[in-house]
């Protein structure tokens, strides 16, 4: 008896699939020929008696540099003129690595100066309350 049964993966809406299996299959998915962005795999198996079956994968390619920005989030209402951080690294060179301009500098959150401030006002508070000039008393 054939075995009639077959793997079919389609990239977003193209009607030609880029590649034909009979099942199992294990392949090396190369994202570096697609763009970035968003992208789908629809995967049609046919069973040996002619039943299809359709899985699709929603999957989003980033090839390119990372970009960050600072000082600007999705949907974020803004006005007058706003101060915008861009840095963008990848990893082209394997051989080394460079360090300025690796790192998207950001801004110290607001609960460590809540917490330094907490503490300095603490020191300042015990230091009021019991310092005492007889308690320091010279030996000379």
């Amino acid at each position: 008896m054939e075995d009639k049964r077959t793997i079919k993966i389609f990239l977003d809406e193209d009607p030609k699939p880029f590649a034909d299996f009979s099942p199992p299959v294990k392949f090396v998915f190369d994202t570096t020929k697609i763009p970035d962005g968003k992208h789908k795999l629809k995967i049609v198996a046919k069973s040996t008696d002619g039943v299809e079956g359709i899985r699709t994968i929603p999957f989003e390619v980033r090839n390119g540099p990372s970009i960050d920005v600072v000082g600007l989030k999705e949907n974020e209402v803004v006005n007058e003129q706003i101060p915008i951080t861009i840095n963008a690294y990848g990893s082209e060179r394997k051989d080394a690595f460079i360090v300025t301009g690796s790192e998207t500098p950001k801004a110290i959150p607001a609960w460590v100066w809540a917490l330094l401030i907490s503490f300095i006002g603490f020191a300042l508070f015990y230091f009021i309350m019991y310092w005492k000039p007889d308690l320091y008393k010279s030996f000379f």
